[in-house]
């Protein structure tokens, strides 16, 4: 495929689409509507290895921003008892999630506690989980 086709299709597929830079509150809050789904993925709690400064604020934060939105919000986090606590009132879902890439000498994989938060019940979207 030649660049021109290719520069064309990607086009294609993103037309209709924003991309921005923005702080992710603002963004969250510039975009909420009824009908908005908002996947929010912040650094997991008292973890080492993401090089950003996300304090617990934040987390305050988009539990605040849950509450209050229009759309429906879901977190993905790790399930630790701080988090628990400032998202409390919210739909919880516990998921085992195994990292392959943890342990690769060993071949071992780990797992680990996944927490999905929502702000909706989950059979609202037809048995998700």
């Amino acid at each position: 495929m030649r660049i021109e086709d290719s520069l064309a299709a990607a086009w294609q597929r993103l037309s209709g689409t924003y991309v921005e830079n923005l702080p992710w509150l603002e963004c969250a809050e510039r975009y909420d509507r009824a009908h908005t789904f908002h996947y929010m993925d912040p650094p997991y709690w008292q973890t080492a290895g993401y090089g950003v400064d996300f304090p617990f604020e934040n987390y305050e934060r988009m539990a605040d921003f849950m509450r209050r939105c229009k759309g429906k919000v879901m977190v993905s986090i790790n399930d630790h008892p701080d988090i628990r606590r400032v998202f409390e009132g919210f739909h919880f879902e516990t998921l085992d999630i195994r990292y392959s890439n943890t342990n690769q000498r060993q071949g071992k994989a780990e797992v680990s506690g996944e927490l999905v938060i929502m702000n909706w019940l989950p059979d609202a979207f037809g048995g998700l989980f």
